[in-house]
C-alpha cells in the first residue's frame, strides 16, 4: 500500500525545467498543493529523499531542500526510524504569523493578477475557483464573510 502512496506522490509532481523557479521550490509547492487539496491525507507517507530525487531524476539534495522546508513549516514530520509523513496537524502558527504569511502570498498574487491586467473581480473569482479545486472545507461561510466584507477600488 505505501507503495502506491509513493508512486502517486511521484507522477502527481512535475518538475518544468522552463520554469524560472528552483527545482525544490517547485517540489515544495507541489507538496503543498496535494497536502492542501486532499490527495495527500494527514499522516500519509510520502518517498524518500533518494525515491523521489530518483523518480524526477533530480539531485537528492534538491528534493532534501524542498523536505526541509516543508518539514520547517509543518507541512511534513521525520518519524526517525520510519521516515517522512505528512502532518497530522496543520502548523501551529499565531494568527499574526498567518496574518503574515497570507499577506505574503496575497500580494505575490494580487502582482501577478495586476501584471496579466486581470481586474479585481476576475482575480477573487479565480481565487474562489482555486479554493473550490482544493476541496476546502466550508466553502459556504468563506463565501459568506468574502462579500460580506467592505471591498475597496
Amino acid at each position: 500500500m505505501l507503495l502506491v502512496s509513493y508512486t502517486h506522490v511521484s507522477r502527481s509532481l512535475r518538475i518544468d525545467p522552463a520554469d524560472p523557479r528552483p527545482i525544490w521550490r517547485q517540489i515544495e509547492e507541489s507538496v503543498r498543493h496535494l497536502v492542501a487539496s486532499g490527495a495527500l491525507a494527514a499522516g500519509a507517507p510520502v518517498p524518500s529523499v533518494r525515491d523521489l530525487a530518483r523518480d524526477l531524476q533530480v539531485n537528492p539534495a534538491t528534493v532534501s531542500k524542498a523536505y526541509q522546508r516543508l518539514t520547517d513549516a509543518g507541512v511534513l514530520a521525520v518519524k526517525r526510524g520510519e521516515g517522512t509523513y505528512v502532518s497530522d496537524t496543520p502548523p501551529e502558527l499565531s494568527s499574526r504569523e498567518r496574518g503574515k504569511r497570507l499577506l505574503q502570498g496575497a500580494v505575490r498574487y494580487a502582482s501577478l493578477a495586476v501584471t496579466l491586467g486581470a481586474g479585481r473581480e476576475e482575480t477573487r473569482g479565480t481565487l474562489d475557483d482555486a479554493w473550490s479545486s482544493l476541496g476546502a472545507g466550508n466553502q459556504e461561510e468563506e463565501e459568506e464573510e468574502w462579500t460580506s466584507s467592505p471591498s475597496t477600488s
